[in-house]
């Protein structure tokens, strides 16, 4: 599977759409990146090589900022602006699942109904910023209003687990930190830890467009 990358104009600049599409597509799946990394985190590599030859059409989204070459990441507004402008770009035929992890989460969170998805995939959500849960940023996963599952690794710095109420969707990453990476001496490997998280990903995106 080939990766097409094209650059889509945004109010703040290029934005990059990398795509590895299914041939007989069910469904697809839009994903943003984080603060601290691109469309080249492991996750959403792996998604994207996995997930096209399993009836799911991947677009990941690089931020004008990243295309940039800019080291920090632009402001919320900005964010939401850009992803829009590429979700415009996409014209998916079939049913739309928007995502991303760490930021990228909180700006799927903020447009999946707006932009008319059918769920919301949050990889890594940075609950709770700096670990303070005075500051949590639960009233933004829970305002999506769409279906919405978090993918969450077991040490995530941000909130793991057990940070959430029982009302979030969750599919944990045993041993995995906030870039869903484990300790060589973990229970699972890093591969298989992959292969977990895109098990996950697709049973979920497959009930929602089933």
């Amino acid at each position: 599977m080939t990766t097409q990358v094209r650059t889509i104009s945004t109010p703040y600049g290029d934005a990059r759409l990398h795509t590895d599409r299914s041939r007989h597509p069910v469904a697809t799946l839009v994903l943003g990146h984080g603060a601290g990394r691109g469309v080249d985190s492991p996750d959403l590599v792996a998604l994207a090589r996995a997930l096209p030859g399993l009836g799911i059409s991947v677009y990941r989204v690089e931020q004008p900022w990243s295309v940039a070459g800019r080291r920090v990441a632009a402001r919320p507004g900005v964010l939401d602006a850009a992803t829009i402008a590429c979700v415009d770009g996409i014209r998916a035929r079939t049913p739309m699942v928007l995502g991303g992890r760490s930021a990228g989460a909180r700006v799927a969170c903020r447009l999946a109904k707006q932009l008319g998805a059918v769920g919301c995939l949050a990889l890594s959500f940075p609950l709770l910023p700096s670990g303070n849960r005075a500051n949590s940023r639960l009233p933004e996963l829970l305002a999506a209003g769409v279906p919405v599952l978090v993918v969450q690794g077991e040490r995530d710095v941000f909130g793991g687990p057990e940070a959430f109420p029982e009302a979030v969707e969750l599919a944990v990453v045993p041993g995995a930190d906030h870039g869903l990476k484990v300790l060589r001496r973990a229970t699972l490997t890093q591969e298989e830890a992959l292969a977990l998280v895109v098990e996950a990903v697709v049973e979920w995106v497959t009930a929602r467009v089933g």
